[in-house]
């Protein structure tokens, strides 16, 4: 037994959720205290607190100012929640849908039996009945479906809600503008860590008021909600990323390309869907994807732990040892929060980037302590852990390991992002200096690049595989990925950071503030989308780890002993699963094609047909472009997730569980690099962009070359725009779309397992 009780094993977790949940509303009381109002609605004194005298627009009225940043918020504000509700209306159908099947196929398995059943692993043992685990599978899907959700409304609410109170803190300083998008981060990313571990930790403690004693069962149903927390992350990654870039493609296509205006002009009918799509894509998204993957990793390790001797021999607070981990990576990360916000102080542009690195190694360093105080207080200094059959010793060190090379594996995942997607690096200047021979040349730059910058984190994937699993085997993965996602409240907040900064850019060139405003946004944009990158390598590389801790959870799970490549099973399995990723590929980027093809017309429509938009005399037309972004996102988001949906079912009711063994596998090992490359190719050209564009803000080395390839609107600029949109889809749909992709397979083939054990490999049977 480890030296921590169960009693205060029970006081610990939920305290620390309570802990994340309050320092959220901490800093959202933080970020609230910037006022927002027009007119004669300003306080007195208000004026002082908004805008110092030093940086006053010179002819532009503060109180007008004030008055449309509002009004811009309000419209993006409406036109995200609106778009979530449609989304979640559709979501709502498909949950109760794929519930139903969760308790059909698992409640089969036995014929909807009521009698007790010896237990998998340990069949001298009596177990609850598989009607019972097809009941609380489907609930806990339920619950983690509805978290996920939550997860990304809450991210966006609080998104839309900073994006003008950074645009208005820019008109003091570059430092009041980061406090305040990089609290509103926080917020989402404290809310999300507290509310996955609080939700995740009742569910266990009402399950076990059913299960008793039956610790197999109990974990085994908890694994649906992973899938309920993937499922959803995968609909709201896809449809958010197809309305965000069919927007973006087609306001920059048409306005910075052909109009030859600014980026976020309010002459461009489709800005208001670019800045919605912000929200509902990079934020709604990517906080429902790293919430899946905190829930995916948290039910595989709990999962392998409770059919070994932790289960078998009851031990509450090893057994909670994945919720202990994320519980202190709360407290971690919120130390963590006040080096960025209260102890260090932007100054300058230029400090900003180094700020949020920073941000990453600190949490890192803290959380390897947390890690060796938590591992050697909890698990007893020596235990089994179920091997594919087998028993395998392990020592509590040997879990510190584990836990802390997934940790690092993240950082050198992240630093590696950061070298190859920040201007501030040779791969990204070199994609900007090709751009002076035209677009062809930029877009193989940029496909090179995205194809090297793979090299590193599989080699770091790799080292923390061989490393976790031949210390602890599939529990030693499984923790491997806790680890990474240990610090996931940091990793949102910065992620988060990076959306805001790029609305508030977009209110500040909308609301017509001055050349010096938009700067400063522009420089904490800059930042922001590098930091985006190093959010989705986080994800992408925790995402390998979650999905092969649930691939061999599953293998345990279906009775294999062993999965042979070179059986012929096996083998279509792995071939099929390898060309899943370029399939799913394919029908996001077309999605994103076809949608923004209709708004590059309307946008040109509007040009050619609105007497005065050009000179700024008359409105565009911004709610037709925002119903074509809608309306293509919720159609277009079926079919790719029908094709991850239905792949383990189908596979596995018809060819098996190898064939499936070997889906899934294929899956893993093409998505990683495909994702990976995707995702730095689009913010590498991304960057390269801005790199023309902003040249004043780059280190002194850099700025001649920089100055030699702008300003905006030459030649070396508009091959740059063409090569950000090109990758646009790539960075922000395809790419992280497709860590969910391995995820799910995987969770939702554990939450199947039994039902394929039982009556999978039809045809096989058939031929």
């Amino acid at each position: 037994m480890g030296l921590m009780s169960e009693a205060l094993t029970q006081i610990l977790i939920p305290v620390a959720a309570l802990v994340g949940i309050g320092f959220a509303l901490l800093q959202w009381f933080l970020v609230s205290k910037v006022k927002i109002s027009g007119g004669s609605e300003l306080e007195d004194g208000c004026n002082d607190m908004l805008i110092e005298e030093d940086v006053q627009e010179e002819g532009i009225d503060s109180d007008a100012t004030v008055a449309k940043c509002a009004e811009i918020q309000k419209f993006l504000n409406v036109g995200a929640t609106s778009f979530l509700f449609t989304e979640y209306k559709y979501l709502g159908i498909f949950m109760v849908v794929f519930g139903a099947i969760i308790f059909l196929f698992l409640g089969s398995v036995k014929n909807f039996s009521t009698e007790s059943q010896p237990c998998t692993f340990n069949k001298e043992n009596l177990c609850k009945p598989a009607l019972a685990n097809a009941i609380f599978t489907t609930i806990a899907f339920f619950l983690g479906a509805l978290t996920s959700a939550l997860s990304g409304f809450l991210g966006m609410k609080i998104a839309t809600y900073a994006n003008a109170r950074t645009t208005l803190e820019a008109r003091k300083s570059i430092g009041k503008a980061f406090v305040t998008a990089f609290r509103s981060g926080a917020v989402m990313g404290f809310l999300l860590a507290a509310n996955g571990l609080l939700v995740l930790y009742v569910s266990i403690n009402l399950f076990k008021l059913y299960y008793g004693d039956d610790w197999e069962g109990l974990y085994e149903s908890i694994t649906g909600y992973g899938l309920g927390g993937s499922s959803m992350a995968l609909f709201g990654r896809v449809g958010g990323g197809i309305y965000t870039k069919a927007a973006d493609v087609g306001a920059d296509l048409v306005g910075k390309v052909e109009r030859n205006i600014p980026e976020d002009d309010p002459r461009n009918p489709a800005v208001i869907a670019d800045n919605v799509g912000d929200n509902v894509g990079d934020i709604a998204g990517m906080g429902s994807d790293l919430f899946g993957s905190y829930a995916e990793s948290s039910c595989a390790a709990l999962f392998v732990a409770s059919i070994s001797s932790f289960g078998s021999s009851h031990d509450y607070s090893a057994m909670s040892y994945p919720l202990i981990i994320s519980s202190m990576g709360i407290i971690v990360c919120l130390i963590t929060t006040l080096f960025a916000t209260d102890m260090f102080e932007i100054k300058n542009v230029t400090e900003i980037e180094p700020s949020l690195k920073r941000q990453l190694v600190i949490s890192t360093v803290l959380m390897t302590v947390g890690i060796a105080f938590v591992s050697f207080f909890t698990l007893p200094s020596e235990f089994t852990i179920f091997d594919f059959g087998t028993e395998k010793v392990v020592k509590n060190w040997h879990i510190f390991f584990c836990v802390s090379i997934g940790l690092w594996a993240g950082l050198v995942i992240g630093y590696t992002t950061e070298y190859y997607t920040s201007s501030a690096y040779s791969p990204v200047q070199d994609v900007a200096d090709s751009c002076r021979t035209g677009a062809a040349t930029n877009v193989i730059f940029g496909l090179a690049l995205g194809y090297k910058s793979v090299i590193i984190p599989i080699f770091a994937i790799a080292a923390s595989i061989y490393v976790s699993f031949s210390l602890a085997a599939m529990y030693g993965i499984a923790v491997a990925a806790l680890g990474m996602l240990s610090t996931i409240a940091t990793g949102l907040a910065i992620d988060a950071y990076g959306p805001i900064s790029d609305n508030a850019g977009g209110i500040a060139e909308m609301a017509g503030m001055s050349h010096s405003i938009r700067e400063r946004t522009d420089a904490l944009d800059a930042a922001g989308n590098t930091t985006a990158a190093i959010g989705k390598g986080f994800a992408i590389g925790s995402a390998a780890l979650v999905s092969l801790a649930l691939f061999g959870a599953y293998v345990s799970r279906a009775g294999i002993k062993t999965v042979d490549v070179l059986a012929p099973k096996v083998f279509i399995g792995l071939i099929v699963g390898a060309m899943l990723p370029y399939w799913f590929s394919a029908m996001t980027m077309k999605s994103v094609g076809s949608a923004a093809l209709k708004m590059v017309e309307e946008v040109r429509r509007q040009f050619n047909s609105i007497p005065g938009l050009m000179e700024g005399t008359a409105k565009p037309d911004y709610a037709t472009c925002v119903k074509i972004s809608t309306d293509a996102s919720l159609k277009e988001m079926i079919p790719p997730g029908a094709l991850v949906m239905l792949t383990p079912l189908i596979a596995g009711t018809f060819f098996g569980v190898e064939t499936l063994a070997g889906v899934l596998a294929g899956s893993l090992v093409s998505g990683v690099q495909v994702a990976i490359s995707a995702s730095n190719t689009g913010g590498a050209w991304d960057n390269a962009k801005k790199y023309i564009e902003f040249f004043f803000f780059l280190h002194a080395g850099a700025t001649e070359h920089a100055r030699a390839l702008g300003p905006k609107g030459s030649d070396a600029h508009k091959a740059a725009v063409i090569g950000d949109t090109v990758g646009d889809p790539l960075k922000d749909t395809s790419g992280p779309s497709l860590n969910i992709l391995i995820k799910l397979m995987a969770v939702e083939s554990l939450v199947f397992a039994p039902f394929f054990a039982t009556h999978g490999g039809l045809l096989f049977k058939l031929l």
